[in-house]
């Protein structure tokens, strides 16, 4: 895995040896578009790296205390944790009290300049601090502005507490994964990553609907809906009586050949060989003939999973790699994050970057490549004063 030594953040200015990452992010796809992210936490501020990926220039700015997600886990040397450092790699960071006359002229400034707004406030708290629609169109015609919320900005919720995990709960994400006693939590957030790649394509649709009628747009996300958008096929299920309770129905762990296996060194691995030619191919080569035409049994195939189990059980997650490969039956092991950055195809393709440091940080890039080109290198985070801010987008 490619390594890069030093510092991953800087307090100001930007050092020479960075200046051609800068200068190569200009010619990328959303090179001279300008982004101010006034989120917190993960998914704004993610959707808001994904644009500086593209190309933009983007500004964060955030409360004297700054973003909450400094303090979230232990702190390396500069006092920050690494989810921060990692998720707002390549902005310029500006502490801004948008609750003092001082703090809100600077970042309206900031928004005459701008072409994309993330903001991640509760419903109302922009017409409270003096920058509504009304406000925003004003200094702005032609601003993108991204409102990321947790249950959008409208209905009986749309004030109520929330995080990841109660998003994905009335958004659907829960109620079809997991085992046959309980939901699973999903690990990364899925809610906080859904729409933070949500609001991203909103703001680039946003852009080009601007470019054709000159206009801004005010784009109203929210990460349960996020969520939801994807659950048509169960509702419909449900709809309809036809739903397949968890571990039960053929992408849900109630069918063997689209299943998790545990193996005798007390590794996983996953089978995914839902077409019969694949079937077919597993079952050749473990010699069991007479599982190939057992695939299309009812469900829960309980007793043929736990005949697979049984078997896979019985050696080492080695021994079905060497026998399964060859097979090419859509059978993979769970990879360990671990030893993930040494996955042939994820080291031959580049997307983890490792950083050297007093504390190694090992950074995920955007995985898209553009016209052939390895994917977008980011510049590490550096904080900023106003004035330097305004100097940047004049």
């Amino acid at each position: 895995m490619p390594a890069v030594a030093g510092d991953y953040v800087q307090k100001s200015g930007i050092r020479p040896s960075q200046r051609r990452i800068w200068c190569d992010m200009t010619h990328k796809l959303l090179s001279g578009i300008r982004v101010l992210d006034v989120s917190q936490y993960f998914p704004g501020p993610l959707a808001a790296q994904i644009l500086s990926d593209l190309g933009a220039s983007v500004i964060k700015v955030e409360p004297p205390i700054g973003d909450p997600l400094r303090r979230f886990g232990p702190p390396d040397a500069e006092g920050w944790a690494a989810d921060y450092k990692l998720v707002n790699a390549g902005k310029r960071v500006l502490k801004l009290d948008l609750k003092t006359d001082s703090g809100r002229n600077s970042v309206g400034r900031l928004l005459t300049r701008a072409d994309v707004l993330i903001e991640s406030f509760r419903p109302g708290t922009l017409d409270r601090l003096g920058l509504g629609r009304e406000r925003l169109a004003a200094l702005n015609p032609g601003l993108v502005h991204v409102a990321l919320s947790g249950w959008g900005q409208s209905g009986p919720y749309r004030l109520r507490a929330g995080h990841d995990l109660t998003y994905v709960a009335v958004g659907g994400g829960l109620a079809g994964s997991g085992t046959a006693e309980t939901p699973v939590m999903i690990c990364p957030p899925m809610s906080d990553h859904a729409a933070a790649q949500q609001a991203a394509l909103a703001a680039v649709a946003g852009l080009f609907g601007r470019s054709r009628s000159g206009r801004g747009v005010h784009l109203d996300v929210s990460l349960m809906e996020t969520v939801l958008a994807w659950q048509s096929v169960p509702l419909t299920l449900a709809a309809r009586g036809t739903l397949p309770a968890r571990e039960t129905g053929l992408l849900t762990g109630g069918s063997a050949c689209y299943h998790l296996y545990r193996t005798a060194d007390d590794r996983f691995a996953v089978l995914a060989a839902l077409e019969p030619k694949f079937w077919e191919s597993f079952c050749l080569a473990v010699d069991r003939r007479d599982w190939i035409d057992r695939q299309n049994e009812p469900m829960p195939q309980q007793s043929l999973i736990q005949d697979l189990t049984k078997m896979f059980a019985a050696h080492t997650l080695e021994h079905w790699r060497e026998r399964l490969d060859p097979a090419d039956c859509c059978f993979e092991a769970v990879v360990p994050f671990e030893t993930l950055p040494d996955h042939p195809q994820v080291a031959a393709r580049g997307q983890l970057v490792r950083h050297d440091g007093q504390e190694p940080l090992i950074e995920a890039l955007l995985g898209l490549r553009v016209d052939g080109a390895p994917p977008p290198r980011r510049a590490p985070l550096v904080e900023v004063d106003a004035a330097t801010a305004d100097a940047i987008w004049l």
